[in-house]
């Protein structure tokens, strides 16, 4: 049987969980830190939590301004486009967890805030998380580098009114 996601805003006890999630290198550039916290209420930035059929926190998201990274093309901007961001729990990563996970974010995001397109901007070190999106059918339509770091990013885009489907996971 396939993985039912729940999603919800992100409450206190689950954004001080994610706060103390430690990746391994390169991914540890996704480490929050406590100061962190008060970002993950901002209204504006719609973060998320992810929850299995248990009522385990496996992830978050967010919708919206917190989506984009420094250096970034957004010159089109919500309604017509939602940027999403997402963070799969540490020790999930690499599991082969991320069509089932992103499809049902997407899927909440398309119902909830009825954009025309996605976005997703994901480091180009990221390549398991750059082919999940594309394999959701996210093409490339920027490329650029961070600055002061000159990290290097890749920003995908993808219809919204498909419904998004993958055949292991689901949402409720």
């Amino acid at each position: 049987m396939s993985p039912v996601y729940h999603l919800s805003p992100l409450e206190r006890d689950q954004a001080e969980r994610i706060i103390d999630w430690t990746y391994d290198p390169p991914f540890h550039v996704y480490d929050l830190s406590p100061e962190d916290l008060v970002a993950l209420f901002i209204p504006k930035y719609r973060y998320h939590q992810v929850l299995d059929e248990t009522g385990d926190l496996i992830g978050y998201c967010c919708f919206g301004e917190d989506a984009r990274v420094a250096g970034g093309d957004y010159s089109r901007g919500e309604p017509e486009v939602l940027d999403v961001g997402i963070g799969l729990r540490p020790d999930l990563v690499g599991q082969g967890l991320g069509q089932g996970f992103v499809t049902a974010i997407l899927e909440y995001a398309r119902k909830t805030f009825q954009p025309v397109v996605f976005r997703v901007t994901v480091a180009d070190f990221n390549l398991r998380s750059l082919k999940t999106f594309q394999k959701l059918g996210f093409r490339t339509t920027n490329q650029f580098d961070r600055n002061p770091d000159s990290m290097s990013f890749t920003e995908l885009e993808r219809s919204a009114h498909e419904r998004i489907s993958s055949q292991r996971d689901s949402l409720i």
